[in-house]
């Protein structure tokens, strides 16, 4: 049954990605995948009201670029700055690969409950205005993190448009500024 409880939370949304090369991996899914464009958000610590990993301010600087695969969203990740933080501290523990899933959730603190109840461990969360994200170890082993992202309607209309444009997507321009 508590396998289950993660499981209802809702269908996975997205694969985040912490690369030591960036480029490369954004090269990899633009020009192998054919997946973008990557919308990119520098310094989006910037956008958030409250950033807290393991109980302490987070103070990471990073930059994110999202893309879409159909529905599926596609994040990477950079951290600037070696301030402790799921990115920093995941990195050097696992080295590349998958960083985390994300589901997205209507009720975060439900959601962070539920996954409690489960066993796994609340280790970064965060607010944007009205949306807000939690990350937790469900202690699995490596690529075991999930991301529960509970967005706003300005963000869900964000995702809307970053959706269209990866239909229409021709292959040029395969980073775009999302100027937040």
């Amino acid at each position: 049954m508590k396998k289950e409880l993660i499981r209802l939370l809702g269908d996975v949304m997205q694969l985040a990605f912490v690369p030591a090369d960036v480029d490369a991996t954004i090269a990899y899914w633009t020009e192998t995948m054919g997946v973008g464009p990557f919308f990119k958000v520098a310094h989006a610590q910037r956008t958030l009201d409250s950033h807290i990993y393991r109980g302490q301010p987070c103070e990471a600087d990073f930059t994110i670029w999202i893309a879409y695969w159909g529905h599926f969203q596609i994040e990477i990740i950079e951290q600037h700055n070696s301030a402790p933080s799921i990115y920093q501290d995941w990195r050097e523990a696992n080295g590349e690969g998958l960083h985390h899933i994300c589901v997205q959730v209507d009720d975060l603190d439900a959601a962070i409950a539920s996954c409690v109840e489960a066993g796994a461990e609340l280790l970064q969360c965060g607010q944007a205005g009205a949306s807000a994200y939690a990350y937790v170890d469900t202690k699995g082993g490596p690529g075991t993190i999930l991301e529960l992202f509970s967005p706003a309607p300005e963000v869900r209309a964000h995702q809307e448009y970053m959706k269209a444009a990866a239909r229409q997507w021709d292959g040029t321009n395969p980073i775009r500024d999302f100027g937040v």
